[in-house]
């Protein structure tokens, strides 16, 4: 039986000193590094229940799974980064959207990109969101028939779709019918709430998609995302850690606030005065910056091993009871505790400590 935050009240109480005494010595000791090195140099999970803390680009997440390298209908691809990590739900949909994908005429799946690191937070390369297991990135390259190695999946370089010496110009020998359909197909799940696109990309909806719109106001244009688009997922019923982003506007976004990314305004470089003091250096976001719970989550026991957070596949076929291919790992009975939703933060310490 999965514990919850209020039962077994004493238990519970020396379950949480325990873990609160080790956020408060190792937090101390790492006081000054920057969070995204603590973050990324997690090799497992938190083990807890799932749940995402904070925003997409200011947060953290524990009980993250990572979906296997390989299924019948993707591919993982950059292995090194270790960042194939999420909620259950995103890499649940993940696995549905790979099946559509292959209906749609996307290759034999999709290759699936950065969707979190193991604990969520800041990375230290890439990207500001993808901090909390709800964003993943797919490639506009459908996976090959040939599985690819390991060393492909390194090495393989991305394939932007726009003209390289044009400008927001999509390459029409690139870009296909099939790349709109299985954009618009992300878009589609109403979990997700938004698909990132360059604004070209976008551009190219508007003006040729003939199917039901209504769904082209999730895509947004935004920088880069020329050779991979981004799905973000909505925060989960019940996760009440989880910051979500404004809504949508209505309508199909194909307006001014699209023709806005074709003036100069976007991409001119921000005027410098004269006058003006230097700006002093960004400082590095610290765990303290960061949703109080993501203190103990950073701090939490993992799992015994990869393959205990990594969900398994049923020889890729949905069972008749369940939307997924996916069964989620046992949980161990000995659990050490599930993140609560405010955690105080272990104050710093005094200086000549």
């Amino acid at each position: 039986m999965k514990k919850t935050w209020g039962s077994r009240p004493i238990a519970t109480a020396l379950i949480l000193a325990s873990a609160f005494a080790s956020v408060i010595s190792d937090t101390a000791l790492a006081e000054g590094r920057p969070a995204k090195e603590l973050f990324g140099g997690m090799a497992l999970p938190a083990k807890a229940a799932p749940s995402p803390y904070g925003s997409y680009a200011k947060g953290c997440i524990a009980g993250a799974v990572a979906i296997p390298t390989d299924g019948p209908t993707w591919q993982a691809m950059r292995l090194s980064r270790n960042r194939r990590w999420g909620h259950p739900d995103m890499i649940a949909l993940l696995e549905r959207f790979s099946k559509d994908a292959v209906q749609l005429g996307w290759g034999s799946g999709i290759l699936i990109g950065d969707i979190s690191q193991p604990r969520g937070g800041p990375m230290l390369s890439g990207h500001a969101s993808h901090q909390i297991g709800l964003d993943a990135d797919i490639w506009f390259t459908p996976k090959p028939a040939s599985p690819l190695s390991p060393q492909q999946r390194e090495e393989m370089p991305f394939t932007s779709m726009l003209v390289k010496d044009k400008f927001l110009t999509v390459d029409r020998r690139l870009w296909t019918n099939t790349h709109a359909r299985v954009v618009v197909q992300a878009a589609s799940y109403p979990q997700v709430e938004r698909i990132f696109v360059n604004p070209a990309i976008k551009k190219k909806l508007c003006d040729t998609w003939t199917g039901d719109r209504a769904v082209l106001g999730k895509i947004r244009p935004i920088y880069g995302h020329d050779a991979h688009f981004h799905i973000r997922m909505r925060c989960p019923e019940g996760a009440s850690g989880c910051k979500p982003q404004a809504a949508v506007p209505p309508g199909d976004g194909c307006d001014k606030s699209l023709a806005w990314w074709f003036t100069k305004e976007p991409w001119a470089a921000p005027k410098k005065d004269p006058n003006a003091k230097p700006a002093p250096k960004p400082r590095a976001m610290q765990v303290s910056d960061l949703p109080k719970a993501c203190a103990m989550v950073l701090d939490a026991r993992g799992p015994s091993s990869e393959l205990e957070a990594t969900y398994q596949a049923t020889g890729g076929l949905l069972p008749t009871d369940a939307a997924s291919a996916f069964v989620a790992p046992t949980v161990a009975s000995d659990q050490p505790f599930e993140v609560p939703a405010v955690v105080p933060v272990p104050a710093a310490r005094p200086a000549g400590w």
